[in-house]
């Protein structure tokens, strides 16, 4: 356990305020509220590129404890703005672990609090909804945290994903591999771009401002639309990029922020959700097998299931167990699909990994 003498604070949108104790970097930092039901694979979770703009409670009673390792990251830093927990160590367990988590944290410019009860607050959020937050080790008065939260911009109507974007293309994969896919990157995972290029794919990775005719210079056989943050409702020069590709019916395929941009291509609305869902145990049904999936997830804007049931031109092909949202569509007459969990499941289960291979059999028919 990290034994710090130094007090942290956190203070929610709706007055609510916590004391805890502090640990990575010290400093201020707020964002989006938001909370992980995972129990393992922080590392994978905090450098997940669409939690830029959040701070993130952790559900699990107990953070750090296998330790970090430099490759079991998901981008080339920190992305979360500040983390929350119940109980931290900077003691671990596995041997190949390259270092203690406090450490990590540090090293990312990350302020963090713990010792703060994740139970109430997570149910307060389930409750009241997913609201801006300030934590600080700097700052004990109220009145000075409400003057640094107001600073924090709503989610609603942001636009994220230029930020985390590459900011010029790069390959990844063997130029000898069989298939090529140009990816339009809002926040691409790189766990992602892994498992593509192990089946035999090469991969060109586009900034986020990419149009049509740079996607299609890579001369692909399949356009691959990345994960990321924000809101996907303040993306419409987006939406002319995925309308072109779907007129050349070039197999494309979409994943959580690329879902809800696919489902607005054909004017499907998105909403901000409650709380959103984020986390590694999340169950989908898939409505083509009838089979459930454990799914990972992590978004807070979702596609409007009515306007999806009453459209001529899309399926649903998946539905979130919990709660009914829409969790998967494929295109009638077109070679595109998507859905809004985390196939690639780092971490999580690999229920969904065969999502690539169908990508792969659109590929091979065209």
């Amino acid at each position: 356990m990290v034994h710090s003498d130094t007090k942290a604070y956190l203070l929610l949108e709706d007055g609510t305020f916590f004391t805890g104790k502090s640990f990575g970097a010290k400093g201020t930092s707020g964002g989006e509220l938001c909370f992980n039901t995972g129990m393992t694979g922080y590392q994978e979770v905090f450098t997940d590129p669409s939690y830029a703009g959040q701070v993130l409670i952790m559900n699990n009673a107990y953070i750090g404890n296998y330790g970090v390792k430099q490759d079991e990251v998901e981008s080339g830093s920190v992305k979360i703005s500040a983390l929350i927990c119940k109980n931290i160590t900077d003691r671990y367990s596995r041997m190949m672990a390259t270092g203690d988590l406090e450490s990590y944290l540090v090293a990312n410019n990350i302020v963090a609090i713990h010792d703060v009860d994740t139970r109430s607050l997570v149910q307060h959020i389930r409750s009241k909804g997913v609201m801006n937050c300030i934590v600080s080790t700097e700052l004990s008065d109220k009145a000075a945290l409400e003057l640094e939260l107001k600073k924090i911009p709503n989610m609603k109507g942001l636009n994220l994903a230029a930020k985390v974007s590459t900011k010029a293309p790069y390959l990844v994969g063997s130029d000898t591999a069989t298939y090529k896919v140009s990816v339009l990157d809002f926040g691409v995972k790189q766990s992602m771009l892994h498992i593509m290029s192990s089946k035999d794919i090469q991969l060109k990775v586009f900034p986020s401002t990419a149009s049509f005719e740079d996607l299609m210079s890579f001369n692909p056989n399949g356009i691959f639309i990345s994960n990321g943050p924000g809101d996907p409702a303040a993306m419409d020069d987006t939406l002319d990029t995925i309308k072109q590709v779907l007129k050349v019916e070039k197999p494309l395929f979409g994943i959580c922020l690329g879902h809800q941009l696919l489902a607005r291509a054909h004017d499907i609305p998105t909403y901000k959700m409650h709380h959103g869902h984020r986390g590694c145990n999340h169950p989908v049904i898939n409505l083509r097998t009838g089979k459930a999936e454990i799914t990972t997830q992590n978004h807070g804007f979702g596609v409007d299931y009515d306007s999806v049931k009453q459209s001529d031109k899309i399926d649903i092909t998946h539905v979130n167990l919990n709660d009914g949202t829409v969790e998967g569509i494929r295109i009638k007459n077109k070679p595109a699909f998507s859905v809004q969990f985390h196939p690639e499941s780092t971490p999580g289960t690999h229920d969904s990994r065969y999502l690539f291979d169908e990508f792969i059999e659109l590929m091979a028919t065209k």
